[in-house]
């Protein structure tokens, strides 16, 4: 993963305590409050709400059209279609809706596109077969805002359509008898953050008339309401956070057979269901089938009434899950081989990769994997014949649509948000387009944005206990919008590394002044971690708690960690000035200053590889153990690169991982026949001459 800035959330210790006294809660759960900005009563009232939420689904425009389009084709037993998406948010959508339907005893059935085939939405041959099958009325759930052509060519074949969508819409309206869509700009609707689930629910809570009852349909429906929300990473707020508190209540003892099975697949049988297990076990194997198969049958399982259709269902869900994590693994293992290959990708401020027959299903999600690990936009790209299609995802304060956007010339297809996008070009176009929203990306005003890593506040220690764990459960459910509280705490000595689960992971012991804890970091091997006893660190942790024979005890589990000496905002710095160097572009003699070394410094850094006998950690490791010397990550980066060119060493960074191996040297090593460095010196008596003649 890439280092990030660590940025501790501000508190107004005074205005917690007025939470705390006013609404007679610990101050602990106070802080948190006011950190995450619920300082206002009607939003702390909103969060603790255990009601069911207001559900005023005619605020949202059109709905009056589509409840009397919809009775009139129950009542009239007209053929009702309900399309759907393929992933989570979708099936779910259609699962809820067409059993709410059938419940209602109307003529219905359910039609999801195949992702690779048809790609997302309605498409034109998909409404003709559905006309041919005797559909009446169709009615989207989770898509459908931009299918004007396709509601066109319904409305030409005798059909008619209901629009239900949550996706911004992209100018004109389907001329469809109601279009159901929180984020119209005409819709008065005070929610707006509803998954497509949510818009369904509110639907059928709609079409239940004056006598509806939320909390009826709730108990039949929140299951399934709830993953679609959290697979759609749609804020825990509002309805959301209501809706899903229940549901996932309802979810550990669901009578839906189906979901009964996935669960007990997924090896959740029995455990606490929470936002995180449910995005993380649950909700994958639904897309999975989206992914590589077909979503039909996830709709299937989420409607199954037989056991062992749902057992045998779930099972191909989870080979499905399976098989995509092979494909994804394979296709980051051909990326990181393009970007050693072409190491110049790397330094790019937005990263564009591109392979031969990749899944389209995949490259989101290897998307992702790039963006972890290398703190930079990325789009992936499947090239097949002379069409590429891809996709991308975006690091916070970095506007992947507006880029994609800027690059629209170069598309054929092109859609999506800040954090992510989906794009279509001719492949010969591939290579411009790298260098358009590269462009792009080099003309923002304010520059690219660096990773942060968002801290709620700092805990002493001391004051560790089950009981905080205890109070924060007032703030479930966690996940997007509401995540689980991040702690810093700082200043701790490493006392004790034991390897545990095999020597997969470590439990780690701290102390600071008088108070010492245990810690897990999990995924880390002995050989992996790159801090000794006695090293002060800073931990950015979650705190859990486990129970044992009726005993309860504190969970301490670290998420990054890092020297306590060390800067992040200059490692940052530093390390785009390299890149900047490293694409050969203009640097300023600030910039120039931190990177050229001298001969003192060359040896220091020598001395101390080869007295570790090489180096296999991070680079900022690297650097705080250098910093001492006054050398950071753009010297530290620069010698390696020339030790490199000289064959003193064999030196690779692949993002913030540092492989140094050494190498035998027989003779004087000339630095000064070095290319880079001359580069580099070449760049920095440009620089003087250029303040010279300004002056």
């Amino acid at each position: 993963m890439s280092v990030k800035k660590w940025v501790v959330s501000p508190l107004n210790k005074e205005r917690a305590t007025k939470i705390a006294e006013q609404w007679e809660i610990p101050f602990f759960l106070a802080m948190l409050l006011e950190i995450r900005g619920l300082t206002q009563k009607e939003k702390i009232s909103s969060f603790f709400e255990q009601e069911n939420g207001r559900y005023h689904p005619f605020e949202l425009i059109d709905m009056d059209k589509a409840v009397d389009r919809i009775l009139q084709a129950i009542d009239s037993f007209e053929k009702i279609c309900v399309y759907g998406d393929y992933d989570a948010d979708g099936v779910t959508s259609t699962a809820l809706l067409y059993s709410y339907l059938e419940s209602r005893a109307a003529d219905v059935m359910y039609y999801i596109p195949k992702r690779e085939t048809e790609g997302y939405g309605m498409n034109i041959e998909a409404v003709e077969r559905l006309h041919e099958q005797g559909v009446n009325l169709i009615i989207t759930v989770d898509n459908g805002i931009a299918s004007v052509a396709e509601v066109e060519r319904a409305n030409q074949l005798g059909m008619q359509v209901v629009v239900t969508d949550h996706h911004q819409p992209q100018g004109a309206l389907p001329p469809a008898v109601a279009v159901v869509d929180p984020h119209r700009a005409d819709c008065p609707s005070s929610f707006k953050d509803w998954a497509g689930v949510g818009v369904a629910f509110q639907l059928i809570y709609a079409l239940e008339g004056e006598d509806g009852d939320p909390d009826s349909l709730l108990s039949n429906y929140a299951d399934l309401v709830t993953v679609g929300t959290i697979g759609d990473i749609v804020p825990l707020a509002g309805d959301n956070r209501r809706m899903v508190r229940r549901g996932l209540s309802h979810l550990s003892h669901t009578d839906r057979i189906g979901l009964k099975a996935l669960i007990e697949e997924a090896g959740l049988e029995g455990k606490k269901l929470t936002a995180g297990n449910v995005s993380f076990t649950i909700v994958p194997r639904i897309n999975a089938l989206g992914r590589l198969g077909s979503s039909e049958q996830a709709v299937r399982l989420l409607l199954s009434e037989y056991q062992e259709e749902a057992d045998s269902l779930a099972g191909q869900m989870g080979e499905r899950n399976r098989e995509r994590q092979a494909i994804e693994a394979d296709i980051l293992k051909q990326v990181d081989e393009l970007l050693e290959r072409e190491s110049q990708r790397k330094q790019q401020r937005v990263i564009v990769v591109e392979g031969e027959g990749w899944h389209e299903g995949v490259i989101g999600i290897v998307a992702s994997r790039v963006v972890e690990k290398y703190g930079k936009p990325c789009i992936v790209l499947s090239v097949n014949e002379s069409i590429a299609k891809g996709s991308g995802r975006s690091v916070e304060g970095f506007s992947l649509y507006d880029a994609v956007y800027a690059c629209r010339e170069l598309l054929t297809r092109f859609g999506g948000h800040p954090m992510a996008a989906g794009l279509s070009l001719p492949t010969d176009q591939i290579g411009r387009f790298r260098e358009d929203i590269n462009r792009y990306a080099a003309s923002l005003p304010d520059g690219m944005p660096v990773p942060v890593l968002h801290i709620d506040c700092k805990l002493n220690p001391a004051a560790l206990s089950t009981e905080l764990v205890n109070q924060m459960a007032a703030m479930e459910p966690f996940g997007a919008g509401n995540p689980a509280p991040l702690f810093g705490l700082y200043q701790m000595q490493l006392t004790g590394i034991t390897p545990v689960g095999g020597g997969k992971h470590l439990r780690l012991a701290f102390q600071r002044g008088n108070y010492a804890i245990s810690a897990m970091r999990f995924r880390m091997t002995p050989q992996e971690f790159p801090y000794q006893i006695g090293d002060v660190l800073d931990l950015a942790v979650t705190l859990d708690k486990s129970e044992y024979r009726g005993q309860e005890s504190l969970s301490v589990l670290i998420r990054e960690m890092k020297d306590s000496s060390f800067s992040e905002e200059d490692y940052i710095r530093e390390k785009a000035w390299y890149e900047a160097f490293q694409r050969q572009e203009m640097l300023s003699s600030e910039a120039l200053d931190r990177l050229v070394p001298n001969r003192e410094e060359f040896a220091v850094v020598y001395r101390y590889l080869r007295s570790q006998k090489g180096w296999n950690y991070g680079m900022d490791v690297l650097c705080s153990r250098l910093q001492g010397q006054g050398l950071g990550y753009g010297k530290v980066a620069v010698i390696l690169s020339i030790m490199n060119e000289l064959h003193l060493v064999t030196a690779h960074m692949d993002s913030d991982l540092c492989q140094v191996t050494m190498l035998e040297v027989t003779g004087k090593v000339d630095l000064n026949s070095s290319c880079i460095l001359a580069g580099l010196r070449q760049k920095r008596c440009g620089e003087q001459y250029a303040q010279q003649i300004v002056k």
